[in-house]
């Protein structure tokens, strides 16, 4: 059976995965999920990229903010700023078992890949759920107000801070999965979609290890991203205010040129198919929105289309 990678961040990838999910047999999917995010608060290791593709795959993600558990409750949130506790990072009731569970074995000595796999499958995931490394990679950003840790800069202080630079602590001697490393380097792969996620703080983490490059760039599926720009502006997140600050071209464009050397194709919206000749790689335009998991099964399927017309076109 033919499999398909996809590579994620947070929410903006998660959508993307869940409609490989849906539109492929489950066990053919690969989601490799940025771990730059991951801190440690409250005593508890905290992945949030992780986090979000497992409850979006399992089916518990709180379809109005996207992160987090459904139905969620705040018994633990509301007692700890009662006793004056640090409250800035929310951490639901159900939410926080996950966290518990995971420092508990990754004190014991477990790997990370491997709990999560594990948790992956109790929550009737067949996918394969993979932290990009066991090692960590921190991701810092350099700001106007100084270097502040991913957490500090997107969540305390909500991406207010203008950032002048982003680096990726640990990237440089971090070891990829070695399943992550397996699948890329599958004969029978499909293809390896970069999810529509920031580009600057949920990708370029995952692409900081040089193994994660080599591996792309060996790989004989064609590797295809999802825009995450539409009409000059970020479906979700920071992306354009960050393009902005570092002096970028804020534009889908302006992606594609950042992931050059290492795609084969880009999808882009439709709002947006005049900047189509100007792509250093191929392009298919279509419309990119998701707001329903059909409108993520149509663009998966179309982004595999657009695979294997590349794939063919190279033979």
């Amino acid at each position: 059976m033919s499999r398909v990678v996809a590579i994620s961040g947070g929410v903006g990838g998660a959508k993307l995965a869940l409609g490989l999910y849906a539109a492929l047999p489950p066990h053919s999917v690969d989601v490799i999920v940025n771990t730059g995010d991951d801190f440690e608060h409250l005593g508890l290791m905290i992945s949030p990229d992780v986090d979000t593709a497992l409850y979006t795959l399992s089916g518990l993600s709180d379809p109005q903010k996207g992160w987090g558990r459904r139905d969620e409750t705040w018994a633990f949130l509301t007692a700890l700023k009662g006793i004056g506790g640090d409250t800035w990072f929310q951490l639901g009731d159900a939410d926080l078992a996950l966290h518990v569970e995971r420092t508990r074995r990754l004190r014991a000595g477990e790997a990370l890949g491997v709990i999560m796999q594990d948790i992956a499958g109790r929550l009737g995931i067949k996918a394969r759920l993979l932290p990009m490394s066991n090692d960590p990679v921190r991701t810092l950003v350099d700001t106007d107000e100084g270097t502040l840790p991913f957490q500090d800069y997107f969540v305390r202080r909500r991406c207010e801070p203008v950032v002048r630079a982003i680096r990726f602590r640990g990237g440089q001697t971090a070891r990829v999965l070695p399943d992550v490393l397996d699948a890329l380097a599958d004969p029978e792969l499909r293809a390896i979609v970069i999810c529509p996620s920031n580009p600057y703080l949920s990708v370029d983490p995952i692409l900081s290890m040089p193994e994660m490059r080599a591996a792309l760039i060996a790989a004989k599926a064609p590797v295809i991203a999802v825009t995450p720009v539409i009409g000059g502006k970020a479906v979700k997140g920071p992306t354009v205010k960050i393009m902005s600050e570092l002096k970028l071209e804020v534009s889908a464009a302006a992606v594609a040129r950042h992931y050059q050397g290492l795609i084969d194709g880009f999808v882009l919206d439709t709002e947006d198919a005049a900047l189509a000749e100007s792509f250093p790689v191929p392009v298919h335009v279509t419309n990119t929105l998701m707001k329903t998991l059909g409108d993520k099964k149509r663009v998966a399927q179309e982004t595999l289309s657009f695979a294997e017309r590349l794939r063919e076109r190279s033979l």
